[in-house]
């Protein structure tokens, strides 16, 4: 089982995720586990890189799994120059106590090389369960 906690760092760039159980957004009689993450991502190249879109597999502990891609996140595509890091939040809702996540940014430098970054696996864990 993986840990609430991953990080990885692909081409330069360090992502770091912690995720977090909400019983308060959760109903668990309706099959409703709340679960929020917190993301950084740095850029430790010498260049500036732009996030550009992202790839997430998500898999509860019955076996379903989701894939989600889309433009940017929470609504952004940010720029990181040199050193710099961005961080958000963002949500997911499974029908089950457990699951996990990973996936990718698709990334692009400054002369417009694109390149992918991974995101590493991460637990989503209700903490009121045997695992």
């Amino acid at each position: 089982m993986y840990s609430t906690t991953s990080a990885a760092v692909t081409s330069s760039v360090h992502v770091q995720v912690e995720s977090r159980y909400h019983a308060d957004y959760s109903a668990p009689a309706r099959k409703e586990w709340f679960f929020s993450y917190t993301i950084r991502i740095t850029n430790h190249r010498s260049e500036q890189v732009q996030l550009i879109s992202r790839h997430w597999i998500i898999t509860d502990e019955t076996g379903y799994v989701e894939e989600v891609r889309g433009p940017g996140v929470v609504g952004k595509q940010p720029l990181l120059k040199p050193g710099q890091s961005f961080q958000y939040s963002s949500f997911v809702t499974l029908a089950a106590p457990n699951g996990a996540m990973r996936g990718t940014y698709q990334m692009i430098t400054e002369d417009g090389t694109p390149f992918e970054i991974e995101i590493a696996p991460f637990a989503l864990r209700e903490p009121y369960t045997i695992h």
